[in-house]
């Protein structure tokens, strides 16, 4: 097949265009008259009355609670307004949205612009035949803003939005619904957001100490509960212990379910009774022979790295709180091997009331990484390796070897870090292979490929959420002289741009089949037409062949991170 047919190439866009101004939405309250209550009858007399006659004292009427709710009701507005009155001030004369990486107006161009949600919906196979080991439901979660922004906004903090892809019998429909987290119900409720957005908020001490205080009041008025969570979900999804979540580490997770019909249920806030706190990652890690599952925190108060477990019921072991970590960092990602996690200290650093971003590189400090056995109970046998320049986003896989002795790591290094958050369109992802001896303290590291490349079979970064193509890496190659590891390639074509590509063995439960008998799988969009497809394409094929196009009936966003589930997993939710 062509790498996108012909009836990929309707024309026409259904997308509105991005309004000229991103000020506020005017207030839905408005004061309509002023109320004057007669006021309720007063006791003056000082007799003492009998139990008879308490029958004939003045009691709080239907009438007079609905007008005590109404008046509570309209202080609350009135507060709402005052607040929203402070906020506009702050984003526009404090902390206008001045740079592009948080300028609504240019974060949110083409296809990052918010779509409404879809309830379960017919789509069209229009090339091939969606192979049968795809039974079940690939999920896509990313931002997507319920409200337009108020002020400054990063692409990373929009609301969650799961995608979801229902395959049965060669028939596919999808689903497109919002994480129902603490946040997202709160400013729906309201009917504008009021939560600061933690990535482009805090910018400077002047803006993050008005915004906080702002946030301050609103909690003293009632208006949120932090405790209850203010995270958006909207990283990745995970399935451990036959629960499905929704993840953003700075949250807890969100249980998932799918409904017979395909529609997506946000069952609620999990804490793991009472034994997860705070937040988690938005990339634990699954054992797939102990079922296990991984994952941490991480804070800018000490300890600034917290590692955790979870056994193959779902059921979460004691914290492991590791102090050995210098600074608060950006960790965004950690590995596993059978019997150690490994942790990257990058230089991304967080200041929350510093001068500039929350988030900013400090290249004077050296990156370290850290091994700790993964089933420890604290960090006094944690080991730090200095690598210089090893600064990580997402790893790829880990191992072990020379009987134990060696752990060996494949991870996305951004070279140039200090664009991470501000210039994305500059950063450089490289896959790289990171050793490091346990015992002799030998680190080596070398690159995969001298292309952009994101996440083994590598998505090519276009820019952050955009992949111009997919290829597909051997890494036995980089043993020989280090040479360039590339073995197949699938490019989308001009104006054509997808997600993540996501590997579907052909035979889910067979250890001993082929590493690359299966399917790709990832989301593309036709910038030219703004439509989007469901693409499959053959992983075993030099040329990544498209076996199966899916034409989906509303635009998907760009976005994060997938997962494909199983059908009979799915009946485990």
């Amino acid at each position: 097949m062509d790498p996108l047919s012909s009836s990929f190439l309707s024309t026409g866009s259904t997308r509105p265009p991005l309004p000229l101004s991103l000020s506020p939405p005017p207030s839905p309250f408005r004061i309509v008259s002023v109320r004057n209550e007669e006021k309720p009858q007063t006791v003056t007399s000082t007799t003492k009355r009998s139990s008879q006659d308490r029958s004939k004292w003045p009691t709080i009427t239907s009438n007079n609670k609905k007008r005590v709710r109404k008046s509570v009701k309209i202080d609350r507005l009135l507060l709402s307004m005052i607040f929203n009155a402070f906020d506009d001030i702050i984003n526009k004369f404090i902390d206008p949205p001045i740079r592009d990486s948080v300028n609504p107006r240019h974060v949110l161009l083409d296809n990052f612009y918010p779509v409404d949600e879809l309830p379960p919906t017919d789509c069209e196979v229009s090339e091939g035949m969606l192979p049968s080991c795809l039974d079940g439901v690939y999920f896509r979660n990313g931002p997507n803003p319920q409200f337009l922004p108020r002020g400054p906004y990063h692409l990373f903090n929009g609301d969650g939005m799961l995608h979801a892809i229902r395959i049965s019998k060669g028939k596919a429909t999808l689903c497109s619904r919002y994480v129902k987290t603490n946040k997202y119900n709160i400013e729906k409720d309201a009917g504008f957001p009021m939560i600061p957005n933690v990535l482009s908020g805090f910018n400077g001490l002047t803006a993050s100490v008005a915004r906080m205080a702002v946030a301050t009041l609103r909690v003293l008025a009632g208006h949120f509960d932090p405790s209850k969570g203010i995270g958006s979900a909207n990283t990745s999804l995970a399935f451990f212990g036959n629960k499905l979540y929704a993840l953003g580490e700075s949250d807890l997770p969100y249980a998932i379910k799918l409904a017979p019909d395909g529609d997506i249920i946000t069952l609620g806030r999990h804490d793991f009774d009472g034994k997860l706190s705070m937040r988690m990652t938005a990339h634990p890690k699954i054992d797939p022979v102990t079922k296990e599952a991984f994952g941490f925190r991480y804070s800018s108060i000490s300890p600034f790295l917290t590692f955790f477990r979870f056994n193959e019921k779902g059921e979460k072991h004691a914290d492991v709180p590791i102090f050995s970590m210098r600074s608060p960092c950006f960790l965004h990602d950690f590995a596993i091997t059978k019997n150690y996690a490994i942790f990257s200290e990058n230089q991304l650093k967080m200041e929350l009331f510093g001068n500039g971003p929350l988030i900013k590189a400090d290249l004077r400090e050296v990156p370290r990484v850290g091994v700790i056995r993964r089933d420890a109970k604290d960090e006094s046998k944690m080991k730090w390796f200095q690598v210089s320049g090893w600064n990580i986003l997402h790893t790829i896989n880990a191992w072990e070897e020379d009987g134990g002795d060696t752990v060996v790591m494949v991870a996305t290094n951004i070279l140039s870090i200090e664009h991470l958050l501000e210039r994305m369109d500059l950063m450089h992802p490289s896959v790289e292979k990171l050793r490091i001896n346990i015992k002799t303290g030998m680190v080596t590291r070398h690159p995969l490929s001298a292309r952009n490349l994101e996440y083994i079979y590598c998505g090519i970064a276009d820019q952050t959420a955009k992949i111009s193509g997919v290829v597909k890496l051997d890494m036995a190659l980089s043993e020989v002289h280090h040479q360039e590891c590339i073995v197949a390639c699938r490019m989308f074509g001009s104006g054509y741009f997808g997600g993540e590509p996501f590997f579907v063995a052909k035979e889910l439960d067979n250890p001993d089949a082929d590493e690359d008998d299966g399917y790709i799988v990832s989301l593309v969009h036709n910038e030219n037409t703004d439509e989007s497809r469901f693409l499959v394409m053959d992983a075993k094929s030099p040329t990544l062949e498209i076996v199966c196009v899916v034409k989906l009936p509303h635009r998907v966003p760009y976005g994060f991170h997938g997962l494909f589930v199983k059908e009979s997993d799915i009946k485990k939710l």
